[in-house]
């Protein structure tokens, strides 16, 4: 009996599960985390405290509670002696695809020699402790790496410093500015989550076949790396420096979509009105002001208006790529590290989708339709057996 179904190219709309930790209403340009407006979270709360709610289910109930989950994470961000020795070599090997591809090694070598066990085997605290740890050693690997690629020695962590400037310290050995900090750490905290995209559904179906927490990760970061995925807030930024001056907006824009091309920073699977990440992202970098972001306004002004004329109904807007490249730019994040740092966000949520998957041991296992040469068909003899006959 034949028990398949057929669904949408890409699996678009398709419900393959259940799941408490947020949701991306498309038409409504809103998303959320577990019952929390996403970008109210930014605007209001600490990355620390969106990765207690991701793990925990809840916000810190007090100054304690957060203070009790910030002792948890600091250690761990320090990494294992076999792994920081590891660094250089990994470096050198990756120093033409990037840290984002470094990191997929490091990470999987982290797991290993921490003793990741297969999430199929843990009780839920012991999985907790394996996510836990491999989310705070993200950044650490990912501006060892960076810095590495560059001929300069690794930063070691701050333990008084949280997540976020921690980070941006990491990643160029200098006091960050609290401005600055504040604006990175508003963008990680938008893109901890945002439903089963790619990079979340890969690490949920690693995760249903019970591999281990590092598994599930190195997987999603590869899905990450892609153009069509992750691999856009640079683009997006290249796609201005192409355009170059306000006068070629409207000649050069045309000229691609009449060839067909992808404008990158526009457009998006699931909205159908403007991105709510892109809107914030906008607010802050108007905060910042200067020619980079007037130049940025008025693009995303004119691509609009020739999208809906060339593409009516379409309803093509920035995505989050869009502001978040000029963000980084504006915050002195080299372009290189665009990516990564998307992912030093991204690890919280495909962790608790991790954590989400493992307790449910039902492994994910669609299926597809056969369209080649009808089978069953006779296997040829090769022909120095048949002139042998």
């Amino acid at each position: 009996m034949d028990t398949t179904v057929d669904v949408p190219r890409g699996l678009a709309g398709v419900v393959v599960t259940e799941t408490g930790l947020g949701d991306v209403r498309g038409r409504e340009g809103f998303y959320h985390y577990r019952q929390y407006s996403a970008v109210e979270l930014a605007e209001r709360r600490s990355f620390e405290d969106v990765w207690h709610l991701m793990f925990r289910g809840t916000l810190p109930a007090d100054a304690a509670e957060q203070a009790a989950f910030a002792a948890e994470t600091v250690p761990l961000r320090r990494l294992p002696a076999e792994v920081r020795d590891a660094l250089p070599a990994l470096a050198r090997a990756t120093a033409l695809s990037g840290p984002l591809a470094g990191l997929r090694t490091a990470l999987s070598l982290l797991g290993a020699s921490a003793g990741f066990r297969p999430v199929y085997d843990l009780d839920p605290q012991r999985r907790a402790a394996d996510a836990l740890a491999a989310c705070a050693a993200v950044p650490t690997l990912l501006t060892a790496l960076h810095r590495l690629g560059q001929g300069l020695e690794p930063v070691e962590p701050r333990d008084d410093l949280p997540y976020a400037a921690n980070y941006l310290y990491m990643l160029s050995g200098r006091e960050p500015d609290p401005v600055r900090v504040r604006a990175v750490e508003q963008y990680l905290i938008s893109t901890v989550d945002h439903g089963f995209n790619a990079s979340t559904f890969t690490a949920r179906v690693i995760a249903s076949t019970g591999a281990d927490v590092a598994a599930c990760l190195t997987g999603a970061i590869g899905a990450l790396s892609g153009p069509l995925h992750g691999g856009a807030p640079s683009r997006a930024l290249d796609t201005l420096d192409a355009i170059g001056t306000a006068d070629r907006i409207d000649s050069w824009i045309r000229e691609r979509v009449l060839a067909g091309d992808r404008i990158m920073g526009f457009g998006h699977p699931v909205y159908r009105t403007e991105d709510p990440r892109s809107r914030m992202l906008r607010g802050i970098a108007l905060r910042f002001g200067g020619p980079l972001v007037d130049f940025a306004v008025e693009v995303e002004q004119q691509v609009e208006a020739i999208l809906a004329e060339l593409k009516p109904g379409r309803e093509l807007h920035t995505n989050v790529e869009f502001y978040a490249g000029v963000v980084m730019e504006l915050c002195g994040l080299p372009r290189e590290m665009f990516t990564p740092t998307f992912c030093a966000a991204r690890v919280v949520g495909w962790s608790a989708n991790v954590l989400e998957q493992a307790a449910d041991s039902k492994i994910i296992r669609p299926a597809a339709r056969y369209v080649g040469p009808p089978p069953p068909r006779p296997v040829p003899l090769p022909a120095w057996v048949r002139s042998a006959w």
